[in-house]
């Protein structure tokens, strides 16, 4: 199943405006309207309300937009790469973890 990634100028595996290096393809889900965003910054500029962060270990709240692969934050928060399709993941998103999920 194929999830959309929402953002302001996004690619086909969730880099947007704001983050797009070849390792931005992470999705984080909105607590409150359960939409993934490439970014908490796209989600604010699209939305009506800010981006609410999920919580720390519930399931399928993190997609790899490279392929699909749903995570917990707190899976993804320990892993480097996707474990489906091995895509390196953005160390630097690490800055942004109160944004994405509560602890």
């Amino acid at each position: 199943m194929t999830r959309k990634i929402y953002g302001v100028e996004t690619d086909k595996e969730g880099r947007c405006i704001h983050y797009h290096s070849p390792l931005d393809v992470i999705a984080n889900k909105c607590a409150r309207c359960l939409k993934f965003y490439a970014c908490y910054r796209c989600h604010d500029e699209l939305e009506d309300h800010t981006f609410e962060p999920v919580d720390f270990e519930e399931e399928n709240t993190v997609m790899c937009g490279s392929c699909g692969r749903l995570y917990s934050y707190k899976e993804y928060s320990c892993l480097t790469k996707c474990k489906k399709c091995s895509h390196e993941f953005n160390p630097g998103c690490s800055l942004h973890k109160n944004v994405y999920a509560k602890f």
